[in-house]
Formats: C-alpha cells, sequence, structure tokens
C-alpha cells in the first residue's frame, strides 16, 4: 500500500497526514505549534516551521503504525503571501514576515496610490495590501536594505519547505499570484513592478520557478531523507497555498464556494477564468489545479469569538449555545471584529468596534454580535465576488476549525438564507496536498483526483429566519466609520531596528 504525506504548515502550527496514495483513506496524523505572534508585528523563524514539521511526522507515523520508508510522496501546503529571505548558505537572513504582519501598511498604499487599483489588478489580478509579499519585500527595502543585498532566494513559507526537502527554489501559481508580482494570467513574473516599488536588481534569479499544478519538484535530499528516515526516493510534488489546497481537499466544482474559517476568515469561489478587481476586496488568485479561485480574506475570525468567550467568562461551545438562544430582535447590537486591524476592509490599524448596546442588552445578544461581526463581513464579501463576475452560486461549503462549531454554521446559513454543508474532510488543507502528492506519485491531473476523492457530506444546515436587512445595513454603517475615523488618526508605524547581520 503506498502512503502519501500531506503538509499543512499554517500560521499556528504544522499538520502532516499520512494516505492510502490510492482510496485517500487517512492513515494517521500528527500536529506540533509555531511560534505564536501578535500582528502588527507577525514574524516567525522559517526554521521553526521545519522543526515542527520533523514533531508531526514522527507523531503521525506513530499514529498510523507505520514506518517513514513507507511514505512514497510528500506535498507541502503553506501559509500565504509571507516574506523569507535566504542568505547564500541558505539560511534565514531575518524572521519572516508573516500575511498577517501589518507593519507594510505604508509601503501598500503608497505603490497602491501611484499605480492605481485598477492598474494592479490588471496587471497581477489584485491589489496589494500588506498581506501581499511585494509590500513586505519594499518594507525591507527601506527598513533594512543591506539584508536584501544578501539574499539569495526570495521565498513564501511553503517554497521554505520544500526547498529544505529537495533542495529546488520552486513554487506553484497559487502561491505565486498571491505575491503581488506574479501574473498568472500570463503566466509570468512582473519583475518590472519590483523594480518600480521595491528596487532595481536582477531579480529573475532570486525568486523560484513557477511549476504547473501537476509537476514534481523533485525527490527529498539524501541527507533529510537519512535524518528523517525516509526512502530516498521521495517523490516532492510542487505544493501550494493553504486554502488553495484546502479546496482541492474538499473537490470543490466550479461555482462552488467555500468558507473557511480559522484564524483568518476566507470566503474562496472556484472558478475556470480570472477576475480583476480594481476595488482590492476580491484577490484574483490561481487556484493548484489550473484555474482560478477568487477569494476575500479577512484577519480576524474564530480569534474573535474565542476573545469573546474569554471576555464572557465560558468555552467556545458555550458561547456558541449562547449565541444561537439569543433573541434575533433587530435592534440587537452588532459587532465590527477588526480586533488586530483588518485586511477585507482594508483597515490596518483599525479596531473593534461594538455599536447598539443598552442596558437592555443580553449575554446572549453579544455572542451572536461576536459571531454575526466574523460572518457578515465575509458575506459581503462574497457578494464582492459575484459583482466582479466569478461563479459563485452553487454550493456553499464550511470548513476550518470555526466549521465544528454549531453557531458559525447556522449563522451562516440564515445570513445566506441557503444550505451550507460540511463535508467528511476535518484538516481539509492537509488532504489537499495529500491528494496532490498522489496525483504526482501516480502520474494523475490533480482536479481529476480531487473530483474522485471528494469527500461525502456530513451534515447539511438549512437556513432559519433570514437576518434582518437592518442589521446588516447597521454593521456596514459602523464598519464604514471605523474605517474612515481610524485612517483620520492613524499613528506613525514605530520602524522596528534592523536586524544584526
Amino acid at each position: 500500500m503506498p502512503i502519501v504525506a500531506g503538509v499543512d504548515t499554517s500560521t499556528q502550527s504544522t499538520t502532516v497526514e499520512l494516505r492510502d496514495a490510492t482510496s485517500g483513506v487517512l492513515l494517521g496524523s500528527g500536529r506540533a505549534p509555531h511560534p505564536v505572534t501578535h500582528p502588527p508585528v507577525s514574524e516567525q523563524d522559517p526554521r521553526a516551521w521545519w522543526a515542527a514539521f520533523e514533531v508531526a511526522l514522527v507523531e503521525a507515523t506513530s499514529a498510523a503504525d507505520v514506518a517513514p520508508t513507507e511514505i512514497r510522496a510528500i506535498a507541502v501546503a503553506g501559509q500565504c503571501h509571507g516574506l523569507v529571505l535566504l542568505d547564500d548558505a541558505g539560511e534565514p537572513l531575518r524572521p519572516a514576515k508573516l500575511w498577517n504582519d501589518t507593519t507594510s501598511a505604508p509601503q501598500a498604499q503608497r505603490i497602491v496610490a501611484e499605480l492605481g487599483g485598477d492598474a494592479w489588478a490588471r496587471a497581477v489580478g489584485s491589489v496589494p495590501i500588506p498581506a501581499f509579499t511585494i509590500t513586505k519585500l519594499a518594507w525591507v527595502a527601506e527598513h533594512e536594505p543591506a539584508l536584501l543585498d544578501r539574499a539569495r532566494h526570495v521565498l513564501l513559507p511553503h517554497d521554505y519547505m520544500t526547498w529544505r526537502l529537495t533542495g529546488r527554489a520552486a513554487t506553484d501559481r497559487s502561491e505565486a499570484s498571491g505575491t503581488g508580482y506574479f501574473a498568472a494570467h500570463e503566466g509570468r513574473y512582473r519583475t518590472d513592478l519590483l523594480d518600480q516599488f521595491v528596487g532595481r536588481r536582477d531579480w529573475l534569479p532570486l525568486l523560484p520557478e513557477v511549476l504547473g499544478p501537476d509537476e514534481v519538484v523533485g525527490t527529498v535530499r539524501r541527507d533529510v531523507s537519512d535524518r528523517l528516515g525516509l526512502a530516498a526516493d521521495v517523490v516532492v510534488s510542487v505544493g501550494g497555498g493553504d486554502q488553495h489546497l484546502g479546496v482541492v481537499g474538499l473537490g470543490l466544482g466550479i461555482g462552488e464556494v467555500a468558507y473557511s474559517l480559522g484564524t483568518s476568515g476566507v470566503v474562496i469561489a472556484v472558478a475556470d477564468a480570472p477576475v480583476f478587481d480594481g476595488s482590492g476586496v476580491v484577490t484574483g488568485v490561481a487556484d493548484a489545479t489550473g484555474g482560478y479561485l477568487p477569494l476575500a480574506c479577512t484577519l480576524n475570525a474564530t480569534k474573535v469569538t474565542d476573545w469573546t468567550a474569554r471576555m464572557l467568562g465560558v468555552d467556545v461551545r458555550a458561547l456558541g449555545d449562547l449565541a444561537l438562544a439569543a433573541d434575533a430582535s433587530d435592534d440587537r447590537p452588532v459587532l465590527a471584529a477588526f480586533l488586530d486591524g483588518e485586511r477585507t476592509p482594508d483597515r490596518p490599524d483599525a479596531t473593534g468596534v461594538l455599536a447598539g448596546i443598552t442596558t437592555a442588552t443580553t449575554r446572549e445578544q453579544l455572542a451572536r454580535a461576536a459571531f454575526e461581526g466574523v460572518l457578515l463581513g465575509l458575506v459581503a464579501a462574497h457578494a464582492r465576488i459575484r459583482e466582479v463576475g466569478a461563479p459563485c452560486d452553487g454550493a456553499v461549503t464550511v470548513m476550518g476549525g470555526g466549521a465544528r462549531s454549531g453557531a458559525y454554521r447556522q449563522l451562516l446559513a440564515d445570513l445566506l438564507d441557503a444550505p451550507v454543508h460540511v463535508r467528511d474532510a476535518d484538516e481539509s488543507t492537509a488532504r489537499g496536498a495529500a491528494i496532490q502528492a498522489a496525483a504526482a506519485l501516480h502520474g494523475r491531473r490533480v482536479a481529476d483526483l480531487a473530483a474522485e476523492l471528494r469527500p461525502a457530506t456530513t451534515q447539511t444546515i438549512e437556513p432559519r429566519a433570514r437576518i434582518a436587512d437592518v442589521v446588516r445595513d447597521r454593521y456596514a454603517s459602523v464598519a464604514a466609520w471605523t474605517g474612515a475615523d481610524r485612517r483620520a488618526r492613524r499613528p506613525s508605524p514605530t520602524t522596528p531596528k534592523e536586524h544584526a547581520p
């Protein structure tokens, strides 16, 4: 029985799933945490991801009761957008700036203002925000230019893991299209944009080669296979972004939509053609199978309900029970849940605002406001994806840690006034990576194998009474006020000290 490993190196942890390469059956899994980060400065040492991978791999092989030598292929999914700079020896020059590091907000504002949102969307499919790699490179060029001069590889988090496995600097369309300097619809790097907004240099040798969704990067390096106990000829496929391979794990098709509820919140549509949104709400990235994945991402999702549970002195399950028991009156409070700044809408310096509270406000209503505050922003983004022309009226699937919450599932169905589905894939990203690895092992198309192994629907949640328009309108007005207010009195960013060589 050939075994494949699907790796998900996310913001919070690394997960490794071992699966049967033919049937897709889960054999065992392991997980190890990453260092905790706190935006606006959100950085991690890339070597911590590798250390977590080693621990998670040992746990997975133990749980599956298999030897590492039985693993035949590996694929890595990673948190998107971050910046990894390596020197001549392949060592990180500084901690990686993660997607949710918002210190490059001034650089993002500058480059968008200079070129314009519509021009950026036409150039690379998306309007850069602080999450994008190009803004982080611009930050480094401004604050740590000596480190950028020493860089020999400019990678994303999943690229770094693949490089550690194979010794080859390679990436895929899904990851490259979220950098701000790769045009997926044209299949090329836009080094002219790097020259203009980061600085002129010979960029192409620094950037990873962009491979197709069904390509193989290579085999595991001998020193790595010896250390991990792997066979010498383990295949490493191209990998991809975490949300992108999550969609592969769910087997979603054109027009279907996924809501991913984790540290961040993401609403994702599957499309066969690119879309371009000059407003910047919709990120027009490529998917992991050869198509496109228009999406919108928020910085604040399950951490909002985690925080609310702590404030009310309950656990998250009890918070969900409170929310579902709330009086659904039109005058209940609303929460603009921008607790740590926000990405969609672009409010990097915003904080949360709870509006409409009175002495009659109940704990139940506060709990409901927390869940709705997370979901209302995503539902508005879903509407925007439809407006820019992407097909997104198919079945809705909810995934991620928040999908385990009955309150998130039910309130999402209520907000959409449509059924919401849960599929038999607790860890869809690691599952998607394993499917990609299996496709590489068997010489199959990832899209075909993902459709064959599409997980069954385990639950369908029907909507109850539709959320009143007055609640939507109040949320929209509070969110808009928050942005205008914060932008008017934005503090000057603190400049960290340059890292020592």
